[in-house]
C-alpha cells in the first residue's frame, strides 16, 4: 500500500508540477501504477477509456454544454432578468433577490455553475451598478446564486458522477431539485436580513409596478418555463432519458432563443464552437481519472481503505467529517469537475461502503464542488465575476463578500446530513 500512495502522489507531483494538463497527470500516473505495481496490465485502460467514452448516459455532457453556451448567447437571460425585476421591488434588498431567482430559473437549463453566474452577470451587474447598488454585494450575490447552476437539475456535476459511478441520472437529478431550491430560499433569507440592517447596499426603486403589470411580466416567461418543463418533465416522469431530453432540450432552446432572444447564426456557431472546447477539455479530463480509476480499482485501494477506516474505529460520520474537510482544502486548488472525476473513485466505495446513500453523496458532494467555485485562489465564479467588472472588485473583495453564502452552503451539508430525506424524498416517490 505504501508504494502505492508513494506512487501515486509523487506522479501527481512531478506530472502536475511540470505544467501538465490535468488529464494527462492523471492518466500517466495511472499508467505508472498499472505497469509497475499491477503486473504490466496498462492494456486494461484502454478498454476503460472506450467504454467510458462510449457511454450512451455520458453522451448527455456535450449537448448539456452546448445547451448552456446557446443560451448564454441567446439574450435570454436578459429577458427572464428584466421579466422577474418588479417581483422584489418592495423587499429589502431588490434585484439582489432578482440575482438568486434568475439563477435559479437559468440552472435549471444550462447544468453549469460558470455559465449561469456570466449568463447572469452579464446583464446584472451594469444595471445594478448603474442604480446605485453595493458592488461586492452584486458580486457576492451573483457567485452564490451561480453554484446553483451545479445543483439544480440538469447538473453537469451530477450527470458525471452518475456516468462514473454508475448512478441512475434521473435519480439524481430530482435529489438535487429540493436542495437547490432551499439553497436559493437560504440566500434570499440572508439578502433579506443583510438589507434590512444595511439599507444602503440595496437602494430602493423609485419605480412601483402594480400586481397587474408584475403578473403580465411573469407570464410572458411562458417560453422559458415550457423549455424547463421539456426537459425535466421528460426526465422525471421517464418519458425520455437524461440523453434524450438533452438533445430535445438542445433543439428547444434554439427555439426559443431564436423567436424570444436575439440567437443568430453566427452566435449558434460560437455556441458549438465553445462547447466543443469545453467538452473536449472535460473529455480528456475524464479519460485520465478513468484510467487511474482502473488502476485503483484494480489494486483494490478502496477497499483498503474501507478495512483500514473499519481498523481505526472511526463512524461514518466522523469519516464523512474527514471527506468534506478533504474536499474543501482541495477545492481551492482544483477546478469542481476535475476534483471530482478525480476523487469518486476512492470517495464513493469507501462511503457507500460505510452505509451513506449513492444518491444522497452525489447531491452532498456536488455542493462541496459548489463551495469549491466560490473558494479562492482557484475559484471560477468568482474569477470569471471579476472580469465582468473589469476588475473594478478584486478577487479578495469578492472572496470576503461571498463568505456568507459559503457559510450557507456548508450549513446545507449539515441539514442534509440531518436530513437526508430533503435529497431522497423526491427520488422515492417519482422514480
Amino acid at each position: 500500500m505504501f508504494s502505492f500512495w508513494a506512487l501515486l502522489v509523487g506522479g501527481l507531483t512531478v506530472f502536475a508540477g511540470s505544467g501538465l494538463a490535468l488529464g494527462a497527470a492523471l492518466g500517466l500516473t495511472g499508467l505508472l501504477i498499472l505497469h509497475f505495481l499491477a503486473g504490466g496490465s496498462t492494456y486494461v485502460a484502454v478498454d476503460a477509456v472506450w467504454n467510458v467514452l462510449n457511454s450512451f448516459t455520458l453522451s448527455a455532457i456535450p449537448l448539456f454544454i452546448m445547451l448552456g453556451e446557446i443560451m448564454l448567447r441567446s439574450g435570454v437571460s436578459q429577458k427572464t432578468y428584466s421579466a422577474l425585476t418588479p417581483l422584489f421591488q418592495r423587499v429589502p434588498g431588490g434585484l439582489l433577490h432578482t440575482n438568486i431567482a434568475v439563477c435559479t430559473l437559468f440552472g435549471a437549463v444550462s447544468g453549469s455553475s460558470l455559465s449561469t453566474a456570466a449568463a447572469v452577470g452579464s446583464v446584472a451587474y451594469p444595471e445594478m451598478t448603474a442604480r446605485g447598488y453595493d458592488r461586492r454585494m452584486v458580486v457576492a450575490s451573483l457567485a452564490g446564486g451561480g453554484t446553483l447552476g451545479l445543483l439544480i437539475p440538469p447538473s453537469l456535476s451530477l450527470l458525471i458522477y452518475g456516468a462514473l459511478t454508475e448512478t441512475s441520472i434521473g435519480r439524481l437529478f430530482l435529489a438535487g431539485l429540493l436542495p437547490g431550491l432551499l439553497f436559493a430560499a437560504m440566500f434570499m433569507v440572508y439578502i433579506f436580513l443583510r438589507c434590512l440592517t444595511r439599507p444602503d447596499l440595496a437602494p430602493k426603486s423609485e419605480a412601483d409596478a402594480g400586481a397587474a403589470a408584475i403578473l403580465l411580466k411573469l407570464a410572458g416567461l411562458w417560453p422559458f418555463l415550457l423549455l424547463i418543463l421539456s426537459i425535466m418533465g421528460s426526465i422525471a416522469f421517464g418519458i425520455a432519458t437524461p440523453t434524450e431530453a438533452a438533445g430535445v432540450g438542445v433543439i428547444a432552446t434554439i427555439v426559443v432563443g431564436r423567436f424570444w432572444g436575439t440567437l443568430t447564426v453566427r452566435s449558434l456557431a460560437e455556441s458549438f464552437y465553445a462547447a466543443i472546447l469545453l467538452f473536449a477539455s472535460i473529455a480528456f479530463v475524464v479519460m485520465g481519472a478513468t484510467i487511474l480509476a482502473q488502476a485503483v480499482s484494480l489494486l483494490g485501494v478502496p477497499q483498503s481503505i474501507l478495512e483500514a477506516v473499519r481498523a481505526a474505529d472511526l463512524g461514518p460520520l466522523q469519516v464523512l467529517v474527514l471527506v468534506v474537510l478533504i474536499y474543501l482544502v482541495l477545492g481551492c486548488f482544483f477546478d469542481g469537475l476535475s476534483l471530482m472525476i478525480m476523487t469518486l473513485p476512492i470517495v464513493v466505495p469507501l462511503m457507500v461502503g460505510l452505509g451513506y446513500d449513492a444518491i444522497w453523496l452525489g447531491v452532498i458532494i456536488t455542493i462541496l464542488i459548489e463551495i469549491g467555485q466560490v473558494t479562492p485562489p482557484v475559484g471560477l465564479n468568482l474569477s470569471v465575476l471579476v472580469s465582468i467588472t473589469k476588475e473594478k472588485v478584486s478577487l479578495g473583495e469578492a472572496a470576503i463578500a461571498t463568505i456568507p453564502y459559503w457559510l450557507i452552503l456548508l450549513a446545507g451539508i449539515l441539514l442534509l446530513a440531518m436530513l437526508p430525506q430533503i435529497a431522497l424524498f423526491l427520488p422515492s416517490v417519482l422514480m
